[in-house]
């Protein structure tokens, strides 16, 4: 038995999230039934985040068992031929039994899309959030740096979550202008429920002059979700890239 490591992006628009769950369109049930479609086999896949529902990837990473013939590298291309083409596999290999796609991830990096341009929103509203409001960009990138550090991230946290440690790293979190798109750059060791949204929605109260830089760090000492900024929208969100040691 092989264990495959893919990594895959996807459109999220259509689905509601990845992981499988009852009665409802999920990435992973995509993917879990063309493999049975290729190989017979009922395999259940792990992979490094479970994205919400309409929210994007560039870079999430999967893995499964498998005693099919199909040599890793050709997975990619097999898969390819039965996927939707909102699912694209963008490598495949193998990896040592003992990889987890999500365990042994040091950090991710998640990328929020926000267009500021009146026009050309009817294309790009899946993908980013449209809003041609005026923004305090020099206040938003203050209070990402505040944003930045291990902390106690639980006032970024929805509820209903299974966390059992509000405590994260943010290694980075960033803004930059990219013609008409601000993008936030975030990268930390995990994520907690709706934590990059979170953060989002509250920069965005930094950027209306709704709240000031300083007023995210009593934000994150209050530990209360209720002082935060809303929760931006999942489709201008992007999971983009996850970070392993190399040597696993």
């Amino acid at each position: 038995m092989k264990r495959i490591k893919m990594i895959i992006e996807y459109d999220g628009s259509n689905y509601h999230g990845f992981q499988i769950q009852k009665n409802a369109h999920t990435v992973q049930a995509e993917l879990e039934e063309r493999i049975y479609e290729l190989t017979g086999e009922g395999i259940s896949i792990s992979a490094a985040g479970r994205t919400d529902s309409g929210v994007h990837a560039l870079g999430q990473v999967i893995a499964f068992d498998t005693v099919s013939t199909i040599p890793p590298a050709k997975w990619k291309f097999a898969l390819n031929s039965l996927l939707p083409a909102d699912i694209k596999v963008l490598k495949s290999c193998e990896v040592k039994k003992k990889f987890h796609p999500r365990f042994n991830a040091q950090k991710k990096r998640y990328s929020y899309f926000i267009y500021r341009s009146g026009s050309g929103q009817t294309f790009l509203k899946k993908y980013s959030f449209c809003t041609t409001e005026e923004l305090d960009i020099g206040a938003m990138r203050k209070g990402c740096k505040i944003i930045e550090g291990r902390k106690n991230f639980q006032s970024f946290c929805a509820s209903g979550s299974s966390a059992k440690s509000y405590d994260r790293f943010v290694s980075m979190c960033s803004l930059k202008e990219q013609g008409p798109f601000l993008v936030i750059d975030i990268e930390a060791d995990g994520f907690l429920y709706h934590m990059v949204r979170i953060i989002v929605g509250t920069l965005l109260e930094v950027g209306r002059k709704n709240y000031s830089p300083m007023h995210i760090q009593e934000i994150i000492d209050a530990c209360d979700r209720a002082l935060a900024g809303p929760t931006a929208l999942p489709n201008g969100l992007f999971l983009v890239k996850v970070f392993y040691p190399e040597d696993i």
